[in-house]
């Protein structure tokens, strides 16, 4: 992996990234990982992209949201509004032009949809992992989005590690303006779903809701019967690389 770069922002925020910039053309995608809810540029799913850019002369960028991995900032400001427009400015800075396809997981499927959107056609593919729009409203209970509304911190037992999982009013409303299943998703390019029918976190259905509301009409879901949340197994990162390779051909993005 290339060292930890950052980007510094107007108002001071250094964003940390990675990126390898390819052997190809300019005209060539570069691919843009976005990681889940407190998670980071260090997973296995990101590493593992990372890894097979560089062994393909791809161009490749990952990131930390600012208050996650190496980023600076509160995580206690992140928002989907906030970390959107961190990925907006570092494309601009590292991509200089080029086209991109974002992969995203879980709450990273929601904000590459949110990127998208702004980007246009500039965005040459998606790929979701586990993609989590509208978490905020189907992922909590009706007491649990009556206390975020109060302006209190929900705090959840984490199945990951012993600290608990914090959710912040600013993050939940942020998230409740930015709904997207239910008003239809004017996005045109091809989209790659995958989803575990064992997903703990994000039912898999949810990947059926985003397919119908995409505008697109090249979309396809893929279920791994036996998959959890993470797919990080050596055989769930295989497909993801592999599903990346074939939109990358179907869309002509060689090198």
């Amino acid at each position: 992996m290339t060292d930890i770069a950052y980007h510094m922002l107007p108002d001071g925020r250094r964003i940390a990234h990675r990126f390898t910039p390819g052997a190809g053309s300019d005209r060539a995608p570069t691919l843009v990982f976005l990681p889940g809810y407190m998670s980071d540029m260090a997973g296995s799913k990101a590493a593992a992209l990372f890894e097979r850019a560089g062994a393909t002369g791809r161009a490749c960028l990952l990131l930390d949201y600012s208050g996650c991995g190496q980023s600076g900032g509160a995580f206690a400001d992140g928002t989907l509004s906030r970390w959107r427009d961190e990925v907006l400015a570092l494309i601009e800075a590292r991509c200089e032009g080029r086209p991109v396809v974002l992969v995203g997981s879980s709450m990273g499927g929601w904000l590459m949809l949110l990127v998208a959107l702004a980007l246009g056609e500039r965005v040459q593919g998606l790929i979701g992992i586990a993609a989590a729009p509208d978490f905020t409203v189907w992922g909590f209970g009706d007491a649990q989005r009556a206390l975020l509304a109060t302006g209190e911190v929900l705090y959840e037992a984490s199945p990951y590690g012993p600290e608990p999982t914090p959710t912040h009013p600013g993050f939940w409303a942020d998230g409740q303006a930015n709904l997207l299943l239910e008003a239809g998703i004017a996005l045109d390019c091809p989209v790659r779903l995958l989803h575990g029918q064992q997903d703990a976190d994000v039912p898999w259905e949810i990947a059926l809701k985003l397919a119908q509301a995409l505008r697109s009409a090249d979309v396809q879901v893929t279920l791994i019967k036996d998959g959890d949340h993470r797919l990080s197994r050596d055989a769930d990162i295989a497909l993801l690389l592999g599903t990346v390779e074939a939109l990358l051909d179907d869309i002509g993005g060689g090198v």
